[in-house]
């Protein structure tokens, strides 16, 4: 989020970074120092000098009581309630003091668009005299080869009753499916028309040797015909979650660097000689060459690392001492930068 906002064309700076977590705040440190604190927002209240006179929130609150993935038990799951917190009592009390933000960006899963959270959420930002605007991106909607279908509410306090000045058919309750790039005058579509779309290949590490991120013998026997497996040259990837590497279904896709062979013709002889009990079966996929995206890789996906890295620009860095699968699991968890410098920019412009 504190990138996102470097990069966009807000003259602003982050005063503040909160998360619970210990290593996201020691790779929040390393690359932005001096303004990150390990605190459970829950313990927050209203007067807390961490919070007020901010002008902008940035909010990411915890995904898993919305997630397909989860037993979405939604505002009752105790992960919530940090954020429910946050919204039920601080912000009402920063609006009483008069030392609330002026914009929020809220960022969960799709699913939250269906959530009694989200309901409390409106219902409470309306109330405070916010106007609010809501839409489902991914990143394929700015060309960026991955489908991280991700549910945003954007916030800004009305002054003199103006709000969104967006089209005079909107609906106040509408989720969007795209992100309004036309005057405010005119009416939007309400889905995106796809744009020249990247492919894969130039996120990827160019040094990486043949033997680095392969996919393990084990893993490709056993489960190796649930993978979402993706050449260099395709313009898609699926989303990318913190269980990257060590689960199989619906965590991110895997790569054939092989792109000469038939990747059904290929798993069809391996399930072929793995029915007959050929105990060698495996060394016919490994023809295939899958192996994992790097967290480098995921990193470019992401919009932490720039294709082409400005001049001016500080490079991520990772702290010391943090390993590969901790690495993974920060960035399943984290949001696409790109998408979210694009909602800065238009939430400060509507």
């Amino acid at each position: 989020m504190g990138l996102a906002l470097e990069r966009s064309n807000v003259d602003g700076v982050v005063v503040r970074a909160i998360d619970v977590d210990q290593s996201a705040c020691q790779v929040y440190a390393a690359n932005h120092p001096g303004v990150v604190t390990k605190v459970d927002i829950a313990t927050l209240a209203p007067d807390s000098s961490l919070i007020e006179d901010a002008d902008l929130w940035l909010l990411s609150p915890p995904c898993q009581p919305y997630t397909v993935l989860s037993s979405q038990k939604d505002s009752l799951d105790p992960r919530a309630q940090s954020f429910l917190h946050l919204i039920r009592n601080v912000l009402p009390g920063l609006v009483a003091r008069e030392a609330h933000p002026r914009y929020l960006i809220v960022e969960n899963v799709a699913a939250f668009e269906t959530s009694n959270t989200r309901q409390l959420l409106r219902d409470t930002l309306t109330a405070l005299n916010y106007s609010l605007f809501e839409c489902l991106l991914t990143p394929l909607h700015f060309g960026i080869p991955n489908s991280r279908l991700r549910y945003y509410l954007l916030a800004k306090m009305s002054f003199n009753s103006q709000g969104f000045p967006l089209s005079k058919n909107l609906e106040n309750d509408k989720v969007w499916r795209c992100l309004p790039t036309r005057e405010p005058d005119a009416d939007w579509p309400d889905n995106f028309t796809e744009p020249m779309m990247t492919p894969i290949e130039p996120y990827l590490d160019a040094k990486l040797s043949a033997e680095e991120a392969l996919v393990p013998e084990r893993v490709l026997a056993k489960w190796g015909r649930l993978f979402d497996i993706v050449l260099p040259s395709s313009q898609r990837t699926c989303c990318f979650t913190r269980g990257y590497t060590q689960l199989v279904e619906r965590t991110g896709s895997i790569l054939q660097m092989n792109e000469h062979l038939d990747t059904k013709t290929v798993f069809d002889e391996f399930l072929q000689a793995q029915s007959e009990g050929d105990e060698t079966a495996v060394q016919i996929l490994k023809q295939l060459e899958l192996r994992y995206f790097t967290p480098t890789e995921l990193l470019r996906l992401f919009g932490f690392l720039s294709l082409q890295q400005p001049v001016n620009e500080r490079p991520f860095v990772w702290p010391h001492g943090i390993s590969n699968r901790t690495k993974y699991r920060l960035i399943g968890n984290s949001v696409n930068v790109n998408v979210v410098t694009r909602l800065i920019n238009f939430l400060f412009r509507a």
